[in-house]
C-alpha cells in the first residue's frame, strides 16, 4: 500500500489549490489534474527483495519532482498574471462605471434642467392666462355692472310713460282723442320693455359668460398650482449630488407609473387649458363689445325717443294754444254780439212801445169819428188816412214783435254757443294742465343719455 503522500494525495492537493476563490471579474478554471505514474525498476540493478520493496515503490522520481514544482510556478505565474489583468480590468470596470454614473448623471441633470425651463415656460404661459382672464372677469364684471345699471335706470322712463298715459285718460271729450302723443307714447312704452327684455338677456348671458371665465381660470389655476409644485420638485432634484446629505436608496421608485403621462400629452393638456381659456376669453372680448353697443343703441334710442314724445306734446300744445285763443276769440265777438243782441233786443220793445202812442192816437180818433152823425159819417180821405196809418202802425208793430222774436231767438242761441265755447275752453284748459303741467312737467325727470348707458 501508499503511504499518505502518494499521486493520489498529490493529485487531491492540485484539486484544492485550483479551487481557491478566483479575483472578481476573472472566471475560475481548474488546471489539469497530474496523474504520477511511479515506474518499476526492472533493470540490472532492481532488487527484487522482499524487504525493500515498500520503500522503492512509495517514492517520486527526481522528473517528477521538477515537473510537480515547474507546474506550481507556472500556476502561481499564472493566479498572479490573472489576478494582476483582473485588478487592472476591475480598475477600468470602475473608472467606466464611474464615468457613465457621472455623464448619465449629467445627462440627468441637463434633463431636468430643460424640464424646468419646459414647466417654466408652461407655468407662465398659465399664469399670464390667469392674470387675463382675471382681468378679463373684471372688466366683464364692470359691464354688467352698466347692464344693471342700465336696467334700473330704464324704471324711471317706464314709470314716467305710464304716467303720462294715464293722466291723458283723464281728458275730456272732446279732446280724449288718439293723437300723436298717445301713439308716442305707446311707442316709447313698448320700446322701454323691449329695451328692457335684452338688458335681461344680455345680463344672463354676461352671467353665464363671467362663470365660464372663472371655470376656466379655476382649472387654469390648477394646472399652474400642479406646474409649481413640479418646478418646486424637479428643481430640487435638479439641486441633488453626490454630496448631499439627504439622498438615500428608494428601489421601489424605479419604474414607470401606470397612470403617468407623456411629454406630448403633458404639454398638450395645458396647451388644451389655454387654448380653452383663450376662446372664452376672445368670447368675453366680444359680449363687451356687443354690451358697448347695445348700451350705445338703448340709451340713444330712448332719448331719440324721448325727444320724439316731447315734440309730439309740444306740438299738441301749441295747437291746444291756438285752439283755445281762436275760441276765447270767438267767445268775446259771441259776448259782444249777445250785448248787442239785447241792446237791440231792448230796442225793439221799446220800438214797440213807442208805437203804442200813435195806435192809441189812431185807434182814439177812428173812435171818436165813428161817433159822427147822420150824413157826416164819411169816408172821406181823413177816415181812409186814419185807418191807413192804424194800419200801418199795426204792420210796424207785427214786424217789431217779429223780429224781437228772431232777436230772442238769436239771443238763446248766442247764450248757447257761449256756453259750449266756454265749456270748450274749460275743456282746452284742463287738456293744456294735463299735458303742459302734469306730462311735460314730469318728464324733466327723464334720465340723461350718461344714466341710461349704465355709467351713473
Amino acid at each position: 500500500a501508499r503511504p499518505a503522500g502518494g499521486p493520489s494525495a498529490m493529485a487531491q492537493a492540485g484539486v484544492l489549490l485550483t479551487k481557491e476563490p478566483a479575483p472578481q471579474a476573472v472566471p475560475a478554471s481548474d488546471l489539469p489534474v497530474k496523474v504520477c505514474e511511479v515506474a518499476l525498476n526492472t533493470g540490472p540493478d532492481s532488487s527484487s527483495g522482499l524487504a525493500t520493496a515498500g520503500f522503492r515503490t512509495a517514492k517520486y522520481l527526481l522528473p517528477e519532482w521538477r515537473r510537480s514544482n515547474s507546474d506550481l510556478y507556472h500556476k502561481a505565474f499564472t493566479g498572479c498574471e490573472q489576478a494582476e489583468r483582473g485588478r487592472a480590468e476591475a480598475k477600468e470596470l470602475a473608472e467606466h462605471a464611474a464615468a457613465t454614473a457621472q455623464r448619465a448623471q449629467q445627462d440627468s441633470t441637463a434633463t431636468l434642467g430643460q424640464r424646468l425651463q419646459d414647466i417654466y415656460f408652461w407655468k407662465a404661459e398659465l399664469q399670464k392666462e390667469i392674470e387675463d382672464l382675471d382681468a378679463e372677469t373684471g372688466l366683464l364684471a364692470a359691464q354688467k355692472l352698466r347692464l344693471e345699471k342700465a336696467l334700473d335706470a330704464t324704471k324711471v322712463p317706464c314709470a314716467i310713460a305710464s304716467d303720462n298715459l294715464q293722466c291723458r285718460e283723464r281728458r275730456q271729450p272732446p279732446d280724449l282723442v288718439s293723437d300723436e302723443v298717445e301713439r308716442e307714447l305707446l311707442k316709447e312704452a313698448e320700446l322701454i320693455r323691449n329695451i328692457q327684455e335684452l338688458l335681461k338677456r344680455t345680463l344672463t348671458q354676461a352671467g353665464n359668460q363671467m362663470r365660464l371665465l372663472r371655470d376656466h381660470k379655476e382649472v387654469c389655476e390648477m394646472d399652474w398650482s400642479d406646474k409649481v409644485e413640479t418646478y418646486n420638485i424637479d428643481d430640487k432634484c435638479g439641486r441633488y449630488s453626490n454630496q448631499s446629505t439627504n439622498i438615500q436608496f428608494h428601489p421601489s421608485s424605479v419604474k414607470f407609473e401606470e397612470s403617468a403621462s407623456t411629454p406630448e400629452t403633458w404639454a398638450k393638456f395645458s396647451h388644451d387649458n389655454i387654448y380653452r381659456a383663450e376662446r372664452e376669453k376672445l368670447a368675453s372680448i366680444n359680449l363687451r363689445a356687443l354690451i358697448d353697443n347695445i348700451l350705445h343703441d338703448v340709451s340713444e334710442d330712448l332719448r331719440m325717443q324721448c325727444a320724439a314724445v316731447n315734440e309730439a306734446f309740444a306740438k299738441r300744445c301749441e295747437e291746444l294754444d291756438d285752439t283755445k285763443h281762436k275760441l276765447e276769440h270767438h267767445l268775446k265777438k259771441i259776448l259782444k254780439e249777445i250785448g248787442d243782441q239785447e241792446a237791440n233786443i231792448a230796442a225793439l220793445k221799446e220800438a214797440i212801445r213807442d208805437k203804442e202812442a200813435p195806435m192809441k192816437v189812431a185807434q182814439t180818433r177812428l173812435y171818436d169819428r165813428s161817433f159822427r152823425p147822420n150824413i157826416e159819417l164819411c169816408r172821406d180821405e181823413a177816415q181812409f188816412r186814419l185807418i191807413s196809418e192804424a194800419e200801418e202802425l199795426t204792420e210796424s208793430i207785427e214786424s217789431l214783435k217779429k223780429k224781437l222774436l228772431e232777436s230772442e231767438q238769436s239771443l238763446r242761441n248766442l247764450e248757447d254757443t257761449r256756453m259750449d265755447l266756454e265749456k270748450e275752453i274749460a275743456v282746452k284748459t284742463n287738456s293744456i294742465f294735463i299735458d303742459r303741467q302734469k306730462c311735460m312737467a314730469h318728464r324733466t325727470r327723464y334720465p340723461v343719455i350718461l344714466k341710461l348707458a349704465g355709467y351713473q
